[in-house]
């Protein structure tokens, strides 16, 4: 790039940047608070928009000076719906389980008043001595937010907050630099796909540049659809512009003049904030021709897919978005020389593009200092399950699972024991409570038997039984296979026979080792990620809880007292209050009845095992027993 056309992209950029400067300083710089409300998803979900309306009427009925601004994930979904309240004099306050009531009061206590109502505060931003903040937590000495750094904290709808924060720096950064030289950075950062296979990604990037063929392309594949994970489409949701600037970036390292977002059309939230952010970015000329006044132009189309979750292999992907099946194909030749219509393709994750704008600011050696040697850099994970704080959190490389699940993650609820942990989807595998010091990185957990995956966390506890885990999680991936190489059409279907049986009790003990072979021989035999870790499951709970396997057939018996049809709910007869029918009340089948000293019974003909007797059996009584197998129950 000649000096003068550096100079022109930096003074374009300079001229963006002051005006998205003055715009934040005009919100933050001032003497009137700002009300922060998470409204991604989770959010939503949990009551967001209707405690956003009730905030905006009490602003607009006392007539005050006070924005009240839409943001995206903050990461405590536990505690949702949340609110960042930043009032001068105060630090910014963040404020758990907000309803319409407390949102009234929050305007009429604290923005108007001087009462912060500690009550209803989860933690404040920075330290002070009003109310406790975050950097008190436990979790604050092991969480570290990168790629989330802007979640829940700027208006993904607004271009401005993003570039004030730093945004589109590094895009102006390296339109100063060569391809070559970008490419290098992220060679040296180490930077491993985030999507789950941990593919180097500069590496990626080198094949896709010296490949021959032209137009080259970038797709972000954001096709997010395993159980219990939404980090992708939480940062899509409350920071679109960043995974935007990774692939401009990488568009122009590559020499790429067009790119793609892959995302499910389940995500309409995400959907519709792209759809913003690309248009945005247009109208600043951060998209489209001669960007910033440079020789480099770049388009992004945004393809919805119907979320089928094989569409998340590279080459699945990719048929869809050229209109066919979404199937995959035989590699190679690999996308990076031979992908959309033909042509070179660069595949990357919404994390992987996310991470891009930090390592060509910061540089690659800022890049290596966090994580470990051969995993650089942060790990995002969705909690989810049995774990008291559900959420998004962002941790070096190298954290160990029990400081994620314990530490930033408070542990199992309600005093139950841990016993296992699903990591990397429904393709991933199930670890004990002897592996929570396994450090948490690509190579560790792929030797453990599971692997880093796309970022979901699935916790268990001790009511979770193994061989249900396993089946529920193998139901998915076998009803999402596409059907087309036979060990995965037929060797899914037969593995979820054989765990079918295990759960009625109904297996032979020689089964175990049938579906421990057939698990590996589809895993050596399938021909896409799918079906070569849909048995992974299997694998590490056969590994690590095999007496599970043994006591469903052997005994009858779930330890867990999970599978439906090992167990039955009984009444104790010593316990049953007359007085109460609290359980009769319940029963949507009419299985339970009172004899004649108005003690109620169970009739097990007519009971489903749904459970809804014990819950609604008083706890001063606890009359109601679930046990397994039956026959161990006294008679009434």
């Amino acid at each position: 790039m000649k000096v003068a056309e550096k100079t022109a992209v930096a003074a374009a950029f300079q001229e963006i940047k002051n005006r998205a400067e003055s715009h934040w300083q005009e919100l933050w710089d001032s003497s009137h608070p700002v009300i922060l409300v998470g409204a991604a998803t989770c959010g939503r979900a949990a009551g967001a928009l209707e405690m956003l309306q009730a905030l905006r009427d009490e602003v607009k009925k006392h007539k005050l000076d006070c924005p009240v601004i839409e943001v995206g994930c903050m990461g405590h979904c536990y505690a949702e719906p949340l609110v960042i309240v930043k009032k001068p004099g105060y630090p910014p306050i963040c404020y758990g389980y907000v309803n319409p009531v407390i949102a009234e009061r929050l305007v009429k206590e604290f923005i108007i008043g001087d009462n912060p109502c500690p009550e209803f505060v989860i933690g404040a931003l920075e330290d002070n001595d009003i109310v406790p903040s975050f950097a008190d937590f436990p979790r604050a000495k092991f969480e570290k937010k990168v790629i989330l750094k802007n979640c829940g904290h700027i208006d993904p709808t607004e271009i401005e907050h993003y570039i004030a924060g730093g945004g589109y720096s590094a895009l102006a950064k390296a339109l100063q630099m060569t391809p070559e030289k970008i490419t290098d950075e992220v060679k040296r950062s180490g930077l491993r796909g985030r999507g789950g296979a941990g593919f180097p990604t500069g590496q990626k990037w080198q094949y896709c540049r010296d490949a021959r063929g032209r137009p080259k392309y970038i797709i972000c594949n954001a096709d997010e659809g395993d159980p219990g994970a939404f980090m992708d489409r939480s940062i899509l949701e409350s920071d679109p512009h960043s995974v935007i600037e990774g692939m401009i970036i990488a568009g122009y390292a590559v020499g790429a003049r067009y790119g793609y977002i892959y995302v499910r059309a389940e995500y309409p939230l995400a959907v519709a904030r792209l759809q913003i952010a690309l248009r945005q970015g247009k109208k600043m000329n951060l998209l489209g021709n001669h960007i910033l006044g440079s020789n480099f132009s770049f388009d992004i189309t945004l393809f919805q897919g119907s979320g089928a979750f094989v569409c998340g292999e590279e080459t699945a992907l990719i048929s869809s978005i050229e209109g066919k099946a979404g199937i995959p194909h035989h590699r190679p030749p690999y996308p990076a020389a031979k992908g959309l219509d033909g042509k070179p393709t660069l595949i990357n994750n919404v994390k992987t593009l996310a991470s891009v704008r930090h390592i060509i600011n910061n540089g690659a050696e800022w890049f290596t200092g966090i994580g470990t040697k051969n995993s650089p850099g942060t790990a995002v994970f969705a909690l989810a399950g049995k774990i008291v704080n559900t959420g998004l959190v962002e941790v070096p490389m190298g954290t160990t699972l029990r400081q994620i699940i314990f530490e930033v993650g408070s542990g199992v609820p309600k005093g139950k024991l841990f016993k296992a942990v699903q990591i990397g989807g429904p393709s991933g595998g199930c670890l004990p409570e002897s592996a929570l010091d396994l450090p948490v990185d690509f190579d560790s957990l792929r030797d453990a038997g599971a692997m880093m995956g796309s970022g979901g966390m699935v916790v268990l506890d001790e009511d979770d039984c193994m061989v249900e885990i396993a089946r529920y999680f193998l139901e998915f991936t076998q009803r999402e296979s596409c059907g087309k190489c036979t060990f995965c059409r037929l060797g899914t279907k037969q593995m979820l026979e054989i765990l079918s049986d295990f759960t009625l009790g109904q297996g032979k003990i020689e089964d175990i080792d049938m579906l421990n072979s057939l698990a590996e021989d589809v895993k050596a035999g399938s021909l896409c990620g799918l079906g070569q870790t849909a048995p992974n499951p299997i694998l590490t709970t056969l590994r690590y809880f095999r007496d599970e396997y043994e006591e469903h057939i052997l005994m009858g018996r779930c330890p867990a007292l999970m599978c439906t049809h090992l167990i039955a709910y009984y009444i104790l007869p010593d316990k049953c209050e007359r007085s109460c029918d609290a359980c009769i009340g319940t029963c949507t089948v009419e299985a339970i009845t009172s004899n004649k000293k108005r003690i109620k019974v169970i009739d097990q003909e007519k009971c489903v095992n749904c459970g809804t007797c014990l819950t609604a059996c008083p706890p001063q009584y606890s009359a109601v027993v679930k046990l397994s197998p039956p026959s161990e129950v006294p008679k009434e």
